[in-house]
């Protein structure tokens, strides 16, 4: 269970009556409802999928539904509408963005990329379509290790627009990048005082850690992984106690998906000058916009759609392709 209070869930009957509804207009539609794991519980429950930005990514690719509701931010309905060019692709909330897609103008890129002819541009996938355009190849923090390692010996390479992800690739690849300054707002809030209090209250308990969080962090955990790896070391691993340092709605499937185990939110800066009784857990104000009310309405609404030019699509889509394809495969490419 998690250690401090979650969010408030809607009531039974309310949650049920809008399930109906949903599955009703999901029959009807032919949709594929697509949720992120730092979706609210609600929204996870009635989704068809559930999992970090790869997942997500290769679900969107072979999907035959002829609507995709993408409950999760807006450059991950971006992304299915880019594998998905002739398929209706609506979010729930279209305000829901990124600070990481924020810090990453297309404009600034495409100017910093000029500096040296020899950047091959990496990509985390938390970036707008006309970034992903501009880009090599697309990673995510399930796959960028690898995605960094089957990079050209030959170029420089460029990480954006993740630094704090960046740097972690580096220190497991070897590989000199140069970073992008940009990261996740939410994740930087954690810190290594706030963790080593929590530390030495549950002596026990495994750390496990996402790669946006600050590199102070990321040394004191046990493992550095993305939420869909989180979710499995969790269930292989003896210990009953975790310290989960990323956004809190991952709780919702670690606490489903394995049972008897506790998982422990831990604190961001501004939470250790909280009431005690306060959540503490780190939310994401952009994931958060989503509600079940929402999803049900865009259903019915068809609406918000993402819409992206041809041109976008057809040059963003092969740097997607290229880190489906370097995920897929069996061996290390070369």
């Amino acid at each position: 269970m998690a250690r401090f209070p979650a969010r408030q869930r809607m009531p039974p009957e309310q949650f049920e009556a809008l399930s109906r509804e949903i599955l009703v207009l999901k029959q009807q539609l032919k949709a594929v409802i697509l949720a992120h794991n730092y979706q609210v519980p609600e929204i996870q429950d009635v989704a068809d999928f559930v999992g970090d930005s790869l997942g997500l990514s290769q679900q969107a690719a072979r999907t035959e539904a002829e609507v995709i509701v993408f409950s999760g931010v807006h450059f991950m309905a971006e992304t299915a509408k880019i594998l998905n060019p002739n398929r209706l692709v609506v979010l729930p909330d279209k305000e829901a963005g990124c600070s990481l897609e924020e810090s990453c103008p297309a404009a600034k890129l495409a100017e910093f990329q000029q500096t040296n002819p020899r950047f091959y541009t990496i990509t985390y996938i938390n970036c707008s379509a006309e970034v992903k355009a501009l880009s090599d190849v697309i990673c995510t923090s399930g796959n960028a290790v690898r995605v960094v390692e089957a990079a050209p010996r030959d170029r420089d390479l460029l990480f954006v627009p993740d630094e704090n992800l960046g740097a972690w690739v580096m220190e497991q690849t070897g590989r000199a990048m140069t970073l992008w300054r940009g990261n996740c707002y939410a994740h930087v809030e954690f810190r290594r005082e706030g963790l080593l209090r929590l530390r030495r209250s549950f002596p026990d308990a495994k750390v496990v850690a996402h790669p946006e969080c600050l590199r102070e962090v990321r040394e004191l955990a046990d493992e550095v992984c993305s939420t869909e790896k989180m979710l499995a070391y969790c269930k292989s691993s003896p210990a009953r106690q975790f310290i989960v340092v990323t956004e809190s709605g991952i709780l919702h499937r670690l606490n489903k998906e394995c049972p008897g185990k506790q998982f422990i939110c831990a604190p961001t800066f501004d939470a250790l000058r909280a009431p005690a009784d306060a959540c503490r857990c780190s939310e994401c104000k952009f994931m958060k916009l989503n509600t079940l009310e929402k999803l049900r309405d865009c259903m019915q609404r068809l609406a918000p759609r993402i819409e992206l030019s041809g041109d976008i699509i057809r040059r963003a889509r092969r740097p997607i392709e290229r880190m489906l394809e370097i995920s897929a495969s069996k061996t290390q490419p070369a």
